[in-house]
């Protein structure tokens, strides 16, 4: 079926199938992970962030679909997760501002969208790698712009350009050794390209699962996982300042209580009086409003002087915060001061060993995640802005999170600095040079510089056969990875992480600490303290429970 214009209808269409498709696929995704470890999350991450996507979109009631691509950009970005995530969003921005102007597309115009896009995540990325998505978006865009010259219809063009984006994903390989080594494709390549599949499927109306329809999990507890699980454990009933996670929609000009016009900034500075983790968003027929308050009823007062209130959300935070933590007391708290600390300091971490780790080395704010549950842009600007901070340090503790921070940090009200921690012992290591008294620069650079004192280790299982650097690793062998390098690949886990040990140690080691997972236990812990001792007998060892998931063990070495 041919298509010269894309209205609403087919451009929603071709949102709701690409996000299903990505969905039904994104284990396929990770399994594509290079590192034959448990905890591949690409396909997780994307599938998250395009849900994201959709789901503001399903919200829009605009026919306009440049205001429609606008919600798409908005929504990928707030929900943006890990490395490919994020740069999906950054696709997307691009391909949103190139339409912003078009109440429907045609084929030149989706063909520059795409294009355009490719141009925006280039420049997001400060150091571009050939044979990673981008490349995959790249071949694809220039396949939709060659076939435009040709036709008039747009599901051509989108054809050419899944076409193109295919030849892009067999090409990964050659252009990343690393690929080619282990014999994958590029897993956020292959996400795009069933992300561009649902988009030709959705357009051209052949799609197979014409008639799904996301349910309420899906778009929305999915979505918003971790919304509210910063340390939940770590804090009492009666820290939550404001009690009321509340949200609105407001129809502008449907029925206002008031002659004033809206003024987005206005809005915001009042509602920035009686709440926090505020979002208002608005275009010029529609203002989404999130914000933390014990006034709900002033905010929909506020709302209903511009127009009629839709899709009106409370949540007593402070009732889900005990059924959480399964409290069995009764507590009634009254609210704590709004007055703002100096410094919000927030890491990410998985475990409850290692969250309340992190806060006795100062830490203020855990966001919980980490391998396999990257957090989401969205999920970082609300930990910051629940913190009520004058300024932050943000701690990612995991290179595929670091995209997200930067973002966040970008659309956050207070000055914000990342510490580019890739590792939870990088991220330890970082807190023992935190000085509440320094500026965020100073902070930023005595941490950073600290980051190379620590090796990281971590100890998991093969998933697969395969062979990287030379080292063979078997399926169900427990392998020592060192700072993002397999060294060991051992069947048995004990013998394993002492080889790893021993690869660790140097003439400048000092201290050994030893973090178990959910999955260790703490007498193997003691072997390995022993084996250190009995070795290495100038050297310091500390045992701490952990509790993170995948790694039995993390280890790090000063």
């Amino acid at each position: 079926m041919s298509k010269e214009l894309i209205t609403k209808t087919e451009f929603s269409d071709m949102i709701r199938v690409a996000s299903h498709r990505l969905e039904k696929n994104a284990k396929f995704v990770n399994s594509l992970n290079v590192f034959p470890v448990p905890d591949g999350d690409t396909g997780t991450n994307m599938s998250l962030t395009v849900q994201s996507g959709f789901k503001a979109v399903n919200e829009s009631e605009s026919s306009h679909v440049g205001t429609l691509g606008k919600a798409l950009a908005k929504g990928l970005l707030m929900g943006a997760r890990g490395n490919s995530g994020v740069i999906t969003s950054q696709l997307f921005r691009g391909f949103s501002k190139s339409i912003e102007s078009k109440e429907t597309l045609t084929s030149d115009d989706l063909a520059k969208a795409f294009d355009d896009g490719v141009k925006t995540a280039y420049k997001a990325v400060m150091k571009p790698v050939e044979g990673t998505i981008l490349t995959v978006a790249r071949f694809g865009a220039e396949a939709g712009v060659e076939r435009a010259k040709e036709t008039k219809d747009a599901v051509e063009v989108m054809k050419a350009v899944v076409k193109g984006s295919k030849v892009g994903l067999e090409k990964t390989p050659s252009l990343l050794p690393v690929l080619k080594e282990v014999g994958v494709v590029d897993s956020g390549g292959q996400g795009l390209v069933f992300i561009y599949e649902g988009f030709l499927e959705g357009l051209s109306g052949e799609a197979s699962d014409e008639s799904y329809t996301p349910d309420e999990t899906e778009m929305v507890e999915m979505v918003n996982a971790t919304h509210h699980q910063s340390a939940q454990g770590q804090f009492n009933t009666d820290e939550i300042a404001n009690g009321y996670c509340t949200e609105m929609m407001v129809q502008l000009g449907q029925d206002p209580t008031s002659d004033e016009t809206f003024d987005n900034d206005k809005m915001r500075e009042y509602l920035s009086k009686i709440g926090d983790s505020l979002i208002v968003v608005s275009d010029d027929e529609v203002v989404k409003v999130h914000v933390h308050t014990n006034f709900p009823r002033k905010v929909w007062a506020e709302g209903r002087k511009f127009g009629a209130l839709t899709k009106v959300k409370i949540d007593n935070m402070k009732i889900q915060h005990e059924t959480i933590v399964d409290d069995d007391e009764e507590t009634v708290a009254e609210p704590t001061s709004n007055k703002p600390v100096d410094y919000a300091v927030i890491t990410v971490s998985s475990g409850d060993g290692l969250s309340k780790l992190f806060m006795s080395l100062g830490v203020t704010n855990v966001i919980s995640g980490g391998q396999t549950m990257n957090p989401s842009t969205n999920d970082i600007v609300d930990a910051i802005n629940n913190a009520n901070a004058k300024r932050a340090l943000i701690l990612p503790n995991n290179g595929n999170i670091i995209m997200a921070a930067k973002q966040a940090a970008e659309l956050a009200d207070i000055p914000v600095a990342i510490v580019a921690s890739k590792t939870v012992s990088q991220g330890m290591t970082a807190m023992l040079s935190f000085n509440p008294e320094a500026d965020l620069d100073e902070n930023k650079e005595n941490m950073e510089d600290s980051l190379d004192t620590v090796k990281s280790g971590q100890i998991t299982q093969a998933i697969r056969d395969t062979e990287i650097d030379g080292l063979k690793i078997t399926k169900g062998h427990y392998m020592g990875i060192v700072d993002g390098n397999i060294l060991v690949d051992d069947p048995d886990i004990v013998s394993g992480t002492e080889q790893m040990l021993d690869k660790m140690i140097d003439d400048d080691s000092e201290v050994i600490t030893i973090l178990v997972g959910e999955d260790g236990n703490l007498e193997d812990a003691q072997k390995f303290a022993d084996y250190l001792d009995d070795k290495y007998a100038d050297l310091e060892t500390e045992i701490h429970q952990g509790d993170q998931p995948v790694y039995p063990y993390l280890i790090a070495v000063e």
